[in-house]
């Protein structure tokens, strides 16, 4: 399992309407291409600010670090934001657990 968790700005939103549409863009974008559930998690007040976190999962670590890696691109090459900070960590899961 990985999260990724990714501050943005959006330099040129003039109303938090407009913040939502390019936000749902981006999680839609995500969803599709990455397959990654991914939600707003701070700065939900804010016309130009943005906390995203998304989650993947994957029965190998390397493809959950290679999920990653896209979502990251996608957030980074997107002309709408900047990435102002971004997080990433990979969680490998005990299969012989409980």
């Amino acid at each position: 399992m990985g999260i990724l968790t990714a501050d943005l700005h959006l330099p040129h939103a003039q109303s938090l309407k407009q913040k939502r549409r390019e936000v749902l863009r981006v999680k839609q974008g995500l969803a599709r291409h990455v397959g990654a559930s991914v939600a707003e998690v701070d700065h939900h007040d804010l016309w130009q600010r943005c906390r995203i976190s998304l989650a993947v999962v994957s029965q190998e670590a390397g493809e959950v670090a290679e999920q990653l890696e896209r979502a990251s691109r996608r957030l980074g090459t997107d002309p709408e934001w900047q990435v102002m900070s971004e997080e990433r960590e990979v969680i490998e899961i005990d299969e012989g657990g409980a």
